[in-house]
């Protein structure tokens, strides 16, 4: 079968699309990637909460979906709102990577004995997530924090030219990066703090890749079957059903993870970042996934207004 791959064109959504492609043609398929611009790709100088509503990455690539241009699409799964477009539904869930955020640190900025996050006092950090700015301004209020916007190579281009002594990226993009290229994109005298899912909570469904099709296409449906992963699947059906309580988007500071315990259950865990740069927390532990969202939820909302 011949599947058109919709993506975003920057260096990490390639990364991801073409490994979606050669999984489909190991499996006999042939593919052929359609590029999309997205407003998120074409607007990078201001904030996500200037630029309009959740799904900023991903509303032309589903359009792309909708009117046949394209028989599947690759999203960085922590981009698209908690509920797919009538028409629309994500078919497979691949292995996710590292889902927690690292922060690289130029070396002369580094500070090892700092509490926390390991950079020096009043440090110039780069970030454009609302819930890594709470995160960060309640773990470290002394930090300056400056708007960090475009793809991950200009990001880390904006920290070697000095423009920030830190910035914040998700582990699973500088994997995919790496990996992809066969260069590391980071050199190796800067500094990278890998932090604590559990404390500094990733963005729901961070580090996994989407695959969405049409929902009436039941021959695209049944090629992309094999490339999901039950335990990834679960895991974040709990994150994305917390999402959706929450009614999160690019401009709440909000995160979700969920870690798969020893015996087969899961724990929750979350954040949300509230008026006076404090941040709630809740955790619990489940075996079902809605029900396990539901009861983070409860007590998140119940610490948020604290």
């Amino acid at each position: 079968m011949k599947l058109r791959i919709a993506t975003r064109g920057s260096d990490l959504a390639l990364a991801q699309s073409n490994d979606v492609a050669r999984r489909l043609q190991a499996l006999g398929h042939k593919t052929e990637l359609v590029i999309v611009s997205t407003v998120g790709d074409r607007v990078t100088d201001r904030a996500f909460v200037e630029v309009g509503s959740f799904g900023v990455f991903v509303r032309e690539i589903e359009n792309a979906l909708l009117d046949g241009r394209a028989e599947l699409a690759v999203h960085s799964y922590k981009d698209l709102p908690s509920a797919s477009p009538a028409g629309l539904v994500v078919a497979a869930v691949p292995e996710r990577l590292d889902a927690s955020d690292v922060l690289l640190i130029r070396p002369e900025a580094a500070d090892s004995a700092a509490d926390g996050l390991q950079v020096r006092a009043a440090a110039r950090v780069g970030t454009s997530a609302a819930r890594r700015k709470a995160l960060l301004a309640a773990e470290r209020p002394d930090l300056e924090i400056g708007l960090l916007r475009g793809n991950v190579p200009t990001r880390v281009h904006a920290l070697l030219d000095g423009r920030f002594d830190a910035i914040l990226l998700a582990s699973a993009g500088l994997q995919r990066l790496d990996r992809a290229s066969g260069t590391p994109l980071v050199p190796a005298e800067i500094v990278r703090q890998r932090l604590d899912p559990r404390r500094f909570v990733p963005a729901p469904a961070q580090g996994a890749i989407a695959v969405q099709v049409r929902a009436d296409a039941g021959q695209v449906r049944a090629a992309v079957a094999s490339l999901n992963d039950e335990t990834t699947s679960r895991a974040l059906q709990a994150e994305r059903a917390l999402l959706g309580l929450a009614e999160a988007g690019c401009n709440l500071p909000f995160g979700a993870w969920c870690e798969r315990q020893g015996d087969g259950a899961m724990r929750l865990y979350a954040v949300l970042g509230r008026d006076d740069n404090t941040v709630a927390r809740a955790d619990s532990t489940g075996h079902d996934p809605l029900a396990l969202a539901a009861a983070v939820w409860g007590e998140l909302s119940s610490e948020a207004v604290r």
